[in-house]
């Protein structure tokens, strides 16, 4: 089946870009941007009536993909993008060839005065990637994949597997066993919850060796709050292994991982899944929440275990002239989870999902207005 692309009208400022998409009653918009390249689907009105259309743009230089954002209103598709660095660009595409759908927005369409747009050296490798993939296939047989690419993909299969065994024995055991299961969920897989929560620590590394971008301290803090949880309040308390909010938490975590992997593979393997890509941004809204409180329950339960046990907590006198009371460090804890902590990570989410699905009724209402 031909694949279909809309007419998208683009101008620039020194420091932005903007793209308009020509669809009319736009449904299901996604935007995937890297920062060489944006990948579009929509289904809409369009030249070709109504219909599923798609484009693929590689850019002429690096775009900040972080903050690129798109805006759906009634009648157009408008794609918001701050290039990587302030220049002005000679055309919008890497190669001198652009895609006949591509057009000028003279509208709103502007130039550098009394200045001359002068081509940089380019790699005619980066340029036509695709020509280049297929030339390497012919000759070799097979295209050459960067190690870090290589090493990723092996990475987040791995942990999929990891997350997929754990929610597939607790599956069966529930199916044949029944509610008595879930007071057995530790012992069952206790320890390959322990073992891929561990391995999640190698996120926390990879943007620090650039196979990832973002800062590191995202995924640390992410991973160290879970395992707090897991190795502090469940492994270290014998009496909580039989609490059934052990099961919700850990269904929770692993639903949260099930979809969030195959997302990452998706993307490592340059294939758009859309009803992933809506997954991925939109099955927080309930799990988070419920993980929230499933992780303040335990450590709300831990709290009498430790006033019993005095774990963790630190008495004068002793060598170093310190205190430390774990249970009032708990207390602390769980407020900074339930208020600003879940806050924070709610409204980062919710950033994440504009960008990559658009903005909600709201936002839309007002693009309209403003018009």
């Amino acid at each position: 089946m031909e694949s279909l692309s809309p007419f998208v009208f683009w101008s620039q400022t020194k420091q932005t870009l903007l793209l308009k998409v020509d669809l009319k009653d736009a449904k299901g918009a996604i935007a995937d941007f890297s920062p060489v390249a944006v990948n579009f689907s929509a289904n809409g009105h369009g030249a070709r009536g109504m219909n599923a259309y798609k484009f693929q743009l590689h850019f002429y230089a690096l775009i900040d993909d972080e903050n690129a954002t798109f805006v759906v209103s009634d009648n157009k598709i408008e794609l918001q993008i701050r290039k990587l660095e302030p220049e002005w660009w000679p055309r919008l595409v890497a190669t001198p060839q652009k895609p006949h759908w591509l057009k000028i927005d003279f509208d709103r369409w502007r130039t550098e005065d009394d200045a001359e747009l002068e081509e940089k050296p380019r790699d005619v490798r980066q340029d036509y990637q695709q020509e280049y993939a297929d030339l390497q296939k012919r000759e070799l047989g097979y295209i050459k994949e960067k190690t870090k690419k290589v090493y990723m993909i092996f990475y987040n299969l791995a942990m999929f597997i990891g997350y997929l065994y754990i929610v597939a024995v607790m599956g069966v055991l529930y199916y044949r066993d029944g509610a008595e299961s879930i007071a057995k969920t530790y012992a069952n897989v206790g320890n390959a919850f322990k073992f891929v929560q561990l391995l999640q620590y190698l996120e926390v590394m990879h943007p620090l060796f650039g196979y990832t971008k973002g800062s590191p301290l995202v995924p640390f803090f992410q991973v160290s709050g879970r395992n707090f949880v897991l190795f502090l309040m469940i492994e270290m308390e014998p009496r909580m292994y039989t609490k059934p909010v052990v099961f919700y938490v850990f269904i929770i975590w692993s639903l949260v991982e099930l979809v969030r992997y195959p997302f990452y593979l998706s993307q490592l393997l340059g294939r758009e899944v859309g009803l992933l890509t809506w997954l991925r941004y939109t099955i927080w809204i309930p799990l988070y929440p419920m993980g929230i409180l499933c992780e303040g329950i335990i450590v709300l339960r831990n709290i009498p275990f430790i006033e019993e046990t005095k774990r963790f907590c630190v008495d004068m006198p002793n060598r170093w002239n310190i205190t430390f009371d774990m249970v009032l460090f708990l207390k602390i804890y769980l407020l900074l989870l339930i208020l600003p902590g879940s806050y924070l990570v709610m409204s980062h989410m919710a950033k994440l999902r504009a960008k990559k699905l658009g903005r909600g009724r709201a936002k839309r209402r007002q693009h309209l207005h403003a018009d």
